[in-house]
């Protein structure tokens, strides 16, 4: 028998997605992909270090920490995922190669080389889809009662990529729909000191994203992806300062807004 007809996840380990303010008042609707960079137990530590694990191939370091400061500013939900994105990317369509990653930037990951479709399956089956049915669910609920929802995903990136450095404080990520990113440059023009990208240092497409085109686009409901760069809030001070700035661009930016 395969192994990975059995379960992945055992029952003392966390769930893949983990839920905060699911009855928060705002309008905007927060999530987070790549929060954590924890490894299910049956898959070891993938043949990686901790160094490598505690990199931006496994997670996207402050982002969750930012996030959680949105959620409290403006009793708003967020949706987290706990596990690596090296387990599964929940920002890709499990269907493409970009979702397990053999090779995260220049870093070979062992344990993600020969990964079986029933392995695959299961890591998609038990970490990808329970996050993205919640977000789903939740949407639906708010929906459903006739509420607003301004859907905003949370992200950081690496200063240097290949060496080359990235001048990026800030980059505002979107595709068919501008609205939201139109009304933050506005806002964001105003904040002495800021390099803000525009669809930098990444753009969002059907087959790099799954996030914004699937809750956000499908749903016709506003929506952005954020990308802050890591050494701006890897410590806790930044990530406080990030969480205040924003939580004072998207109040700003909400009235101008429409379903």
């Amino acid at each position: 028998m395969d192994e990975w007809t059995e379960t992945l996840l055992q029952p003392d380990e966390p769930p893949a997605v983990t839920v905060m303010r699911a009855d928060g008042k705002s309008d905007f609707f927060f999530t987070c992909e790549h929060a954590g960079n924890r490894i299910p137990r049956r898959l070891g530590t993938l043949g990686l270090g901790p160094k490598d694990l505690g990199r931006h191939i496994a997670w996207d370091i402050g982002a969750k920490a930012v996030s959680e400061g949105l959620s409290d500013r403006l009793d708003a939900t967020l949706v987290c995922q706990t596990y690596s994105r090296l387990v599964i990317d929940c920002n890709r369509s499990p269907d493409v190669p970009a979702a397990i990653l053999a090779v995260s930037e220049a870093t070979e990951v062992p344990g993600n080389q020969k990964v079986s479709p029933t392995e695959a399956a299961a890591r998609t089956r038990e970490v990808f889809h329970p996050y993205h049915d919640r977000i789903e669910a939740l949407l639906d609920q708010r929906a459903a009662s006739g509420r607003m929802s301004i859907l905003v995903t949370l992200h950081s990136f690496t200063p240097s990529y290949h060496g080359v450095a990235r001048p990026w404080h800030i980059g505002l990520l979107y595709n068919r729909d501008a609205r939201l990113a139109t009304a933050m440059f506005e806002v964001l023009a105003d904040e002495p000191g800021l390099c803000v990208g525009d669809n930098e240092p990444y753009a969002v497409e059907d087959e790099s994203d799954y996030t914004v085109p699937v809750h956000g686009e499908r749903r016709g409901i506003p929506h952005i992806e954020i990308e802050i760069r890591q050494d701006l809030i890897e410590h806790a001070e930044g990530q406080r300062e990030w969480a205040d700035r924003l939580a004072r661009v998207f109040l700003a930016c909400r009235d101008g807004l429409t379903p």
